[in-house]
């Protein structure tokens, strides 16, 4: 079936051009990281993770959503999710290779993820988070191939591979519960300390991955003749919206019981991001428009006459991919690490190679994901065809 992925017109092959361009640059400028260091980025004593950490926490999100898909599909036998299965399983491992390249980077020296098999520690969360992710990207591998493969060939899948779909269901909700847990086990990060952090995640990860889904299978389908259905655009939309307007009372809820309780720990960073803290704004303008997209994307999607307009969906789930990614991919890090435990206010923000080199790794997942989408749709095209 790979021979589908050398198959193209000339703007998929200039789209992989492009992919690769930015691959070498952001390469390039990650050879100086090795040499020079992680001083190339923004990082520093008192904000030792970044955006690499950053996004990697909401990339696990977009890895762990393609169960929104699969679950109904495979548990609840919803066969109008039925061509939009196979691009939410590649949709995840797509994910999971960034979240690994994120990983890569930031560790500074990358033959030190060895220690990590070479030595391994059960009693640490790395450890573990380390496990789940590979484990779900090895289950993706095989359940997406053999569907796929099934499919072409017009022959019932093997009956072992329902077990495999049924432990990958399962795993999808461990991997984002366990990268919370690296986040709200630190008792000196207040921000973080809070058991209702793996239900944010959770909650968030539902309703920006299956967005990201849409979004791409709706640009699939206008470059291709893939089309899943308008019903299954709906439903999804409409599970979107659920999870949007839960993710959202979830936050309240903590900034309530901040608020309330008055704990000068817990109000602190919610201050920084929200109001600044000793003259220290940076992150205010970026968390009041993550709030109003917020609010403006739960406007969009609510009304049932609004979701289900198929010309403006695109825009309320843009506008909600924007709000997420501003809360989880940059005010989530950074507002843990700010104040820090003496109370003073460090200011963090990426650097222009540390861009670079996280562009490199998005463009990275951007190829996996559109050689994979691209057997899938001319997998598609033939099946259609006979």
């Amino acid at each position: 079936m790979l021979e589908k992925a050398l198959q193209g017109s000339p703007k998929y092959w200039g789209w992989l051009a492009f992919l690769g361009l930015i691959i070498a640059a952001g390469g390039g400028v990650y050879m100086t990281q090795l040499q020079d260091g992680l001083q190339i980025t923004g990082m520093n004593r008192d904000v030792s993770w970044g955006f690499y950490i950053a996004q990697f926490t909401y990339l696990v999100g977009v890895a762990a959503s393609g169960v929104m898909v699969v679950l109904p599909y495979y548990f609840h036998h919803y066969k109008k999710y039925k061509k939009m299965v196979i691009m939410g399983e590649f949709m995840a491992i797509g994910a999971v290779v960034m979240c690994l390249g994120f990983i890569v980077v930031d560790i500074g020296q990358p033959q030190r993820m060895l220690n990590v098999m070479l030595h391994p520690t059960p009693n640490s969360i790395l450890f573990w988070d380390m496990v789940v992710l590979n484990g779900y990207l090895f289950l993706n591998v095989i359940v997406g191939w053999m569907s796929l493969q099934s499919e072409r060939t017009r022959i019932d899948p093997p009956k072992w591979l329902k077990y495999v779909i049924y432990t990958s269901i399962v795993w999808a909700f461990s991997i984002h519960t366990v990268t919370a847990f690296l986040y709200q086990g630190l008792p000196a990060r207040h921000y973080w300390l809070t058991a209702i952090l793996a239900a944010r995640f959770l909650a968030s990860a539902f309703c920006s991955g299956p967005a990201i889904l849409l979004l791409v299978i709706m640009l699939v389908q206008k470059l291709t003749k893939f089309n899943p259905g308008e019903d299954a655009y709906k439903t999804l939309a409409k599970t979107i919206t659920y999870a949007m307007c839960v993710n959202v009372f979830f936050f309240l809820l903590e900034v309530f019981t901040a608020a309330y309780s008055s704990i000068p720990g817990h109000m602190h960073s919610i201050a920084y991001l929200f109001v600044g803290s000793h003259g220290h704004t940076g992150m205010v303008p970026w968390m009041w428009s993550a709030a109003f997209m917020a609010i403006l994307s739960l406007c969009l999607l609510i009304p049932p006459a609004l979701r289900d307009n198929m010309k403006l969906l695109p825009w309320s789930l843009a506008i909600l991919v924007a709000a997420t990614w501003i809360d989880k991919g940059l005010g989530l890090l950074i507002g843990g690490f700010t104040p820090n435990m003496f109370e003073g206010v460090t200011e963090y923000w990426p650097t222009g190679k540390e861009l670079m080199v996280s562009l490199a790794v998005y463009a990275t997942g951007a190829l996996v994901l559109t050689l994979l989408f691209k057997v899938a749709t001319g997998i598609r095209e033939e099946t259609d065809n006979l």
